[in-house]
């Protein structure tokens, strides 16, 4: 087939489409720029001389605090690809493989911990297992018990942080793996029963090296989220690199060291993705035959499908059910909190941010794909590659590499006496969730464009469109839904974002978030709530809408 700018007739002219094309290109390398000039921000700074210290800083960091930053990290992320691992590996198994009681409310409500940001389960979790809580008051009460009497785990750990990241992010691993073990060969499963292999069996040497390049996948998401919180490691009081950034930024007013800790994390992240790419070596994963023909669910009955649904309602009970509940007693329990006009702010400007942020990064995102379908350079390839890095940089490190451009270009204005016109903005606050979050509408856009037929582009072509009617008038109707879930899954994420908004918020600029993280760490719980609630409310019906729609699609 001929290269879709080569057609004779396509444009009218041919220079026109060429036009065309040239202007997506230059518009996707101003994008990936922009995306970049963070990261360029932040590693320019690592080997900077601190004005604060007058000395070399990175050098002082890691004689003092940075191997500490590095260990709390590292072993926060080892429990959650732990647990989140074998947690969503195994529900996703369950859901795709068998017929249980209850597998159909499984299918979506296994999703449903992604409305709920970490921080704020933090908090319900803290009000819940601290010695003041009802679960060690009522034990004290049934066992006579004293405060010396028992012992009972530190939620405010290392290994409740990892534990709580893993109830929250394994949706993750469960939607990738769940993914994979639907499109598994029904031959090789059938080949595998025939030569005597059990259900367990077959999922060992069939089942799970086939889906490993998902779970994999899965979990690096999960631990990219981990290594980028800043809520709830600071609430439990684990120096991380995250919670080093604001210290060095807020505390020390020491902004060469927040950008070298940034550039530190930056690089675990990078190296994260590095062994999670290289792990693979050359070993290739493909499942041999055709997926017209579906593997018919296996039915349980008995002691197992109990223990099924009990296993796949516990991380739902976790990391939802539980918390909400949490959280709703808080409320009922605070009367002094009050809905007012400030709460209304919050609320507001929470969903200004999010819808804002929603519409631009999926005009940006259509964008994008658009020009790699049309113009299918390298270069082109080389601009997305860069915004898909977006996802992967930590919200924390964003801040710190938007911040710093920003205030140089706003010293050269007021030198010019402009005054400030981009540090502290909402201009800069959106710049910093589109840096974070254009990857997540990019790949949704992408996948969706991906199914349209190139014969469609051509026929379109033919009867005289352009190549901006041909995407108003052929792709934008049949993109829709891929369109409708790339703007939900950016709008969640907006309103739960936390790091990036702490830090480049303009002033008496407050989201849902910001105020929950304020109360909370004022151990006010009861008043931090009502947001709490607000943001999981909102973040609930777009998260619950696209897993029901996840899960009649596979069906």
């Amino acid at each position: 087939m001929r290269h879709p700018m080569q057609w004779p007739n396509a444009c009218g002219a041919k220079h026109v489409c060429r036009g065309g094309a040239q202007a997506l290109l230059l518009a996707s390398l101003a994008v990936a720029v922009l995306v970049g000039i963070p990261i360029v921000g932040v590693l320019s700074n690592l080997l900077t001389v601190s004005e604060a210290a007058g000395a070399d800083t990175f050098g002082h960091l890691w004689a003092t605090v940075m191997p500490e930053y590095l260990f709390n990290s590292l072993a926060i992320a080892a429990i959650v690809a732990i647990f989140a691992g074998i947690g969503g590996v195994a529900c996703a198994w369950l859901v795709a493989v068998f017929n249980f009681p209850g597998k159909k409310i499984f299918e979506w409500a296994l999703v449903l911990p992604l409305a709920m940001p970490a921080y704020v389960v933090a908090y319900a979790y803290t009000d819940f297992l601290q010695f003041s809580g009802p679960v060690q008051t009522a034990l004290r009460s049934a066992f006579g018990w004293e405060a010396r009497d028992y012992w009972f785990p530190q939620i405010r750990s290392i290994g409740g942080a990892g534990i709580l990241f893993a109830m929250v992010l394994y949706p993750y691993v469960y939607l990738l793996a769940r993914t994979a073990f639907l499109e598994r060969s029904p031959r090789m499963w059938d080949a595998a029963r025939t030569l005597g292999s059990g259900p367990w069996e077959a999922f060992i040497k069939i089942s799970l090296p086939l889906a490993r390049p998902a779970a994999v996948a899965g979990i690096a998401l999960a631990l990219m989220e981990t290594l980028a919180d800043y809520g709830a490691v600071a609430y439990f009081g684990v120096p991380t690199l995250t919670t080093g950034i604001y210290k060095s930024w807020y505390a020390f007013s020491d902004r060469t060291a927040a950008a070298q800790i940034a550039a530190v994390l930056l690089m675990a992240i990078t190296l994260l993705m590095v062994i999670e790419q290289s792990s693979r070596g050359r070993a290739r994963y493909y499942a041999i035959g055709s997926r017209t023909r579906l593997q018919p669910p296996l039915q349980l009955g008995g002691a197992q499908a109990w223990i099924s649904s009990l296993f796949c309602a516990v991380p739902v009970l976790l990391g939802f059910v539980i918390p909400v509940v949490i959280l709703l007693r808080l409320a009922l329990q605070e009367e002094s909190f009050v809905f007012s006009e400030r709460f209304a702010g919050w609320l507001g400007n929470s969903i200004l941010l999010a819808g804002l942020t929603a519409l631009i990064a999926i005009v940006i995102c259509l964008l994008l794909a658009y020009a790699a379908r049309v113009t299918r350079s390298e270069l082109q390839a080389a601009c997305n590659r860069i915004v898909s890095m977006g996802y992967a940089v930590p919200g924390a490190v964003i801040a710190v590499g938007i911040l710093i451009p920003l205030s140089r270009l706003d010293a050269w204005s007021a030198e010019r006496g402009w005054g400030l016109v981009l540090t502290g903005s909402v201009v800069a606050l959106i710049y910093a969730y589109l840096v974070r979050f254009l990857a997540v509408s990019y790949q949704t856009v992408q996948a969706g464009l991906i199914k349209i037929t190139p014969s469609m582009d051509a026929s379109a072509r033919v009867l005289g469109h352009g190549l901006g009617s041909m995407l108003l008038r052929v792709h934008v109707p049949l993109l829709w839904r891929s369109v409708a879930t790339a703007g939900l899954l950016v709008f969640v994420d907006v309103v739960k974002e936390l790091p990036a908004t702490l830090t480049v918020r303009p002033f008496n600029f407050d989201t849902l978030a910001v105020i929950t993280h304020q109360l909370a760490s004022d151990e006010r719980l009861g008043e931090a709530a009502y947001p709490a609630l607000a943001i999981v409310l909102i973040a609930f019906v777009p998260v619950a809408i696209l897993a029901r729609s996840i899960a009649k699609a596979s069906r």
